[in-house]
């Protein structure tokens, strides 16, 4: 029978099917997860959570105490009730430090303790001297170590919130004024109606290179490419070594003979090599982003410790994939750890402004949780309850169903005994050449007789 030749190849209906839909397949799922998580964050931003503080004491205004402060935080409350879109936690200035200080917030708004006592000043029938007069402020601190387009929308609703209230305020002392029949110069008036200066403020400052908050993020992402990649590659070499597949080295060709072996022994040859070379990976991740870009980080022996155990049990994790699923499991490993991961990782775009199904997504997806872990180490001091534990506890999770998984399904493939090269012992005439049958011998004829 003649070998094909390309142009013949070429012309297979079933080369171009296949390969048609396995290419729309990819190119519109990972068009749909990576732009449909990050498509619309406004739209989809629900109770991102932001700080509100009153420090204020209070003052003496027209013969009666009142808290100023207390009646923007109830305006604030009033206006987020018919719009769902933001968390405001009403807390101490120690509280809020501290929830900033572990990721609990994307920013907070603070009200200063002389609040009252400087609008009260505004309006006081002796003002002081022209130029001495402080302006009422408030505080709106961010958080980029949360996440710098969270801390943006942090930051952004709470400079609306606090100019709303300066507008109601002035509103209500330009009435005051008038009431006083006094007049005052349009300078006077045009500071009246907007009477609050609106400071920003880094509520948890991050290291210069840090990239702006970011570089947990890009980090998690480093160590889930190097176990996905690192996976591949023990996957080849451990059926090259077992003689399954062949290698090239340029137009040399070489294959060992092939060591016929179960499944479950050659997924456990795979997680063993694995775990050896994410030592290996791991040190190398950190001296490179640590070392020689000079990377902003602290607890490098725990920092260490993390990135060799995400490689590991993303390796793991691959290899049962590919063990089960075989070519396919390549391609589902890339749709779990990074078409579904990135945009539902809360890295770029918070949870909070994801749309509901990659909010779902989140809770179990593996860089959500890696990321979550090192930004604990890099920017909240390795604090467990600053996503440390959670991350932890999720590779735990997430090692263990990888090895039950892939031995479970590698163990019922050896017990029904779909080998992936038969055996010429299990299957006999499979391993070796059939036997030419002898041809038919042809009788003798008999010599004629001599006379």
């Amino acid at each position: 029978m003649p070998h094909p030749t390309p142009p013949s190849v070429l012309r297979r209906p079933a080369l171009w099917i296949g390969t048609g839909l396995i290419a729309a397949v990819v190119s519109m799922l990972f068009a749909l997860l990576y732009v449909g998580g990050n498509v619309n964050p406004k739209g989809n931003l629900r109770d991102l959570p932001v700080a509100l503080v009153n420090s204020d004491g209070g003052a003496d205004i027209n013969g009666r105490h009142v808290n100023l402060g207390e009646q923007v935080v109830s305006g604030i409350q009033k206006a987020a009730e018919g719009e769902k879109s933001i968390d405001w936690q009403v807390v101490s200035r120690a509280e809020a430090d501290k929830r900033l200080g572990r990721g609990k917030v994307f920013g907070a708004l603070v009200i200063p303790a002389d609040y009252s006592a400087t609008v009260a000043a505004l309006t006081a029938p002796q003002p002081a001297p022209q130029g001495k007069a402080a302006p009422p402020t408030m505080t709106v601190l961010t958080n980029q170590a949360a996440g710098s387009i969270g801390s943006s929308m942090s930051s952004q609703a709470a400079q609306k919130a606090a100019h709303a209230a300066s507008a109601q305020l002035g509103q209500e002392l330009l009435k005051q004024a008038a009431a006083q029949k006094t007049p005052l110069p349009t300078a006077a008036q045009l500071k009246l109606a907007d009477p609050v200066t609106v400071t920003v403020a880094d509520g948890h400052p991050v290291g210069p290179r840090s990239a702006m908050g970011l570089s947990a993020f890009y980090y998690a992402l480093v160590l889930v490419v190097c176990g996905m990649l690192g996976a591949n590659v023990v996957n080849s070499q451990v059926d090259t070594a077992l003689g399954y597949l062949h290698t090239d080295f340029g137009p040399v060709r070489k294959r060992e003979p092939v060591q016929h072996t179960s499944r479950v022994r050659t997924l456990a040859i795979g997680i063993a090599l694995m775990l050896g070379l994410s030592l290996v990976m791991g040190t190398l991740v950190e001296v490179a982003t640590v070392g020689i870009l000079d990377m902003d980080a602290s607890h490098l022996g725990l920092l260490w410790l993390y990135s060799v155990a995400t490689i590991a049990v993303v390796g793991t994790g691959s290899l049962a994939l590919f063990a089960a699923f075989g070519t396919p499991g390549m391609l589902l490993a890339t749709i779990v750890f990074v078409a579904m991961a990135v945009p539902s990782s809360g890295a770029t775009v918070p949870v909070q402004a994801l749309p509901g199904f990659f909010r779902a997504l989140a809770e179990f997806e593996p860089l959500r949780q890696v990321t979550e872990g090192l930004r604990s180490l890099l920017y909240y001091g390795a604090q467990a309850d600053a996503g440390l534990t959670r991350a932890w506890a999720s590779m735990g999770v997430a090692l263990v169903a990888a090895l039950v998984f892939g031995f479970a399904v590698t163990r019922v493939y050896d017990r029904k005994g779909l080998h992936r090269i038969p055996h010429p012992d299990t299957e006999p005439g499979a391993g070796a050449p059939a036997e030419t049958p002898e041809p038919p011998k042809t009788p003798e004829t008999p010599a004629p007789a001599t006379a």
